[in-house]
């Protein structure tokens, strides 16, 4: 990934999670793109954190219809509780 093309992946992830985030709600809530496996990514961003929220799409294999490898891979070893949202059909 080119920097211009990581530039503008941050400004898109900045950008929806501003979208979402209800600024009356005092949560902090950190926004932020980061080269790297996807799981570990999240993994090392939960380390000190409360929560991980992650998405998931389901598009693993057979074992994993449900949840999506990375959603499982945190569930397994994150330091901290996970919530998964899934995506439902029609939402994007």
């Amino acid at each position: 990934m080119q920097a211009s093309e990581f530039a503008d992946a941050e400004k898109l992830v900045t950008g929806v999670v501003s979208g979402v985030v209800d600024p009356a709600v005092r949560v902090p809530v950190t926004a932020r793109a980061a080269r790297g496996s996807p799981a570990g990514v999240l993994l090392d961003a939960a380390r000190g954190a409360q929560l991980l929220v992650v998405g998931s799409r389901g598009l693993g294999g057979f074992t994993e219809a449900l949840l999506g490898s990375v959603s499982q891979r945190c569930v397994h070893h994150a330091p901290c509780p996970v919530v998964i949202i899934r995506e439902h059909a029609g939402v994007s």
